[in-house]
């Protein structure tokens, strides 16, 4: 699914074009991903965009509400969950739409804001701006800001395994599958080690790779690995410079020894078992013998 990367692209591609419409209209088909669909088609019109911005995996398109006199009135957030196949474009309002388009927006410009899902496993919701604040507060830290020292308090104190913390989105908002995987082969850590076990050296070192891969990775506009384009309906690049995420039995491309495939916190986790030992495990020791 969309990961920081790819949310990062969609946000920065909207932030262009977006800020500064009037929504004229809002046209809906299947809803069962919005939160209140009544509250989209009586809220939007006549709304004004402020801003798009990125809160973890969630894009947040900030309204002032129709008949607000300033723009220091309190702020509406549509906040969209691209889920596992939504996509979030701009195009003309004539433009044909392709199959699965369940929200039309329409902007003043002549344009549309249009979410299309497969799968509507995404989410729609309007809401406040003090909601807004209090779910910002649910989330761990944004990876591409968090400090050195933050991050080994985070990581160095936790008993769960490494490839479970990066995915806990109360330690890092945005992390993913793809992108833990490639940050800890960048580490040469096992996806299986424990964080608390981990070295201050190997905490620092990861902490450095995931700010390098997820900055990569936004600068070739993420993985298009399914479903996912950005807001102009382009693929991304990253999946072309992925080292060990879904390259089972491939080789290595350190050592040539083949990448293998584990399942940890239920989740598929790809690594090189001789760039990425396994943790050692201890022994548990026998019983004395009675003299």
């Amino acid at each position: 699914m969309p990961e920081l990367p790819e949310v990062e692209t969609v946000v920065r591609g909207l932030r262009v074009s977006l800020p500064g419409r009037t929504i004229l209209d809002v046209r809906l088909g299947k809803t069962d991903f919005i939160h209140d669909p009544l509250a989209l088609g009586e809220q939007l019109p006549g709304s004004r965009i402020l801003d798009v911005t990125r809160v973890g995996k969630f894009i947040a398109i900030g309204l002032v509400p129709a008949g607000s006199v300033s723009d220091t009135s309190e702020r509406l957030y549509l906040v969209i969950h691209l889920g596992m196949t939504g996509q979030l474009m701009t195009r003309l309002a004539g433009d044909p739409a392709p199959a699965h388009t369940h929200v039309y927006i329409g902007l003043d410009d002549g344009r549309e804001l249009r979410y299309t899902d497969v799968r509507r496993f995404g989410r729609i919701v309007l809401v406040p701006e003090s909601r807004i604040a209090m779910f910002q507060e649910r989330l761990g830290a944004e990876p591409l800001e968090i400090t050195l020292e933050e991050f080994c308090a985070r990581f160095g104190s936790r008993g769960a395994r490494v490839k479970a913390l990066l995915l806990d989105q109360g330690i890092l908002r945005g992390m993913g599958n793809i992108y833990a995987d490639e940050s800890l082969f960048r580490a040469r850590i096992h996806p299986a080690r424990i964080g608390r076990n981990l070295t201050r050296t190997q905490l620092a070192t990861l902490h450095q790779s995931v700010r390098r891969i997820l900055t990569a990775a936004i600068r070739l506009r993420g993985s298009s690995v399914s479903n996912y384009v950005d807001s102009d309906g382009n693929r991304g690049e990253f999946q072309f410079r992925h080292r060990v995420y879904q390259r089972e039995g491939k080789p290595c491309v350190r050592c040539r020894e083949k990448i293998r495939r584990v399942i940890i916190a239920g989740r598929s986790s790809h690594f090189c078992p001789r760039c990425q030992p396994a943790p050692r495990s201890r022994k548990p020791r026998g019983k004395a013998r009675k003299p």
